[in-house]
């Protein structure tokens, strides 16, 4: 299966600027560029519309009105991932303080914007999946009372509160140290899909899913559990169910 086309807005009061990026984009493979804005403003309004799926904003920091960074301070929590794009080194830090993936100085060039977008494409999570592990393995998960070895099978679904990941599991909720990332990259990647910054969900505990208007669901667990599904997320996974 070939990778989902990584979908990219841009930001940049600057026509010269915009139609730069746009060719660079244009020569990198998996990659649609869904839109131009030559403001902060307009950038908010056509994420806020939902015209199209967005998994990376370009934004310009020096702007009139909203500058990129309180742009991106403005975007949703599970709104697109950042690349800032400036041709000033010094709001490097503030742009990392908002979780941005990558802060590129101009003039960019087509390897370095590559480099940035394949940063972003692995913080989506895999768009391609191989076949199910068919192996029986256990996950070690340490508690108070020693090392339990989990089942992935006996996993619902994994959350992240800004300090630990919930292991919500048919025993019960047990805190991990894992991060997402580590289990995403240590269950079986037929199993489990990462559906928002913060959860992944076994599939096979997967009841119900909920359409929000944002364009993302809420995921019904067999368990009871509740968990969201991002609208980038929610996209890769229509796909993956075999629905439109």
């Amino acid at each position: 299966m070939s990778p989902l086309p990584l979908q990219v807005l841009l930001a940049d009061d600057e026509l010269l600027a915009r139609r730069r990026l746009a060719r660079l984009l244009a020569e990198l493979p998996a990659v649609t560029l869904v839109g131009e804005c030559s403001s902060g403003q307009e950038l908010l309004a056509t994420l806020a519309r939902g015209e199209h799926e967005v998994d990376v904003v370009l934004l310009d920091i020096h702007m009139p009105g909203l500058s990129g960074l309180e742009t991106g301070a403005l975007l949703p929590e599970d709104g697109p991932y950042i690349i800032f794009t400036t041709a000033h080194g010094e709001h490097a830090l503030a742009a990392f303080d908002l979780g941005a993936v990558d802060y590129l100085l101009k003039p960019i060039d087509a390897v370095r914007l590559g480099k940035a977008l394949a940063r972003a494409r692995h913080r989506l999570g895999p768009q391609t999946r191989p076949a199910p592990n068919q192996e029986l393995v256990r996950l070690p998960v340490s508690t108070r009372q020693g090392i339990r070895l989990l089942d992935p099978r006996d996993l619902s679904h994994a959350t992240f509160d800004g300090e630990l990941v919930t292991l919500h599991t048919r025993g019960g909720p047990l805190l991990s140290d894992f991060t997402l990332q580590d289990l995403e990259d240590r269950l079986p990647a037929g199993l489990f899909e990462r559906v928002h910054r913060r959860a992944l969900i076994n599939l096979e505990q997967l009841a119900c899913l909920d359409p929000l208007e944002t364009g993302g669901y809420t995921a019904r667990m067999h368990d009871g559990g509740l968990v969201p599904i991002s609208r980038q997320a929610a996209r890769r996974l229509r796909r993956r169910l075999g629905l439109a």
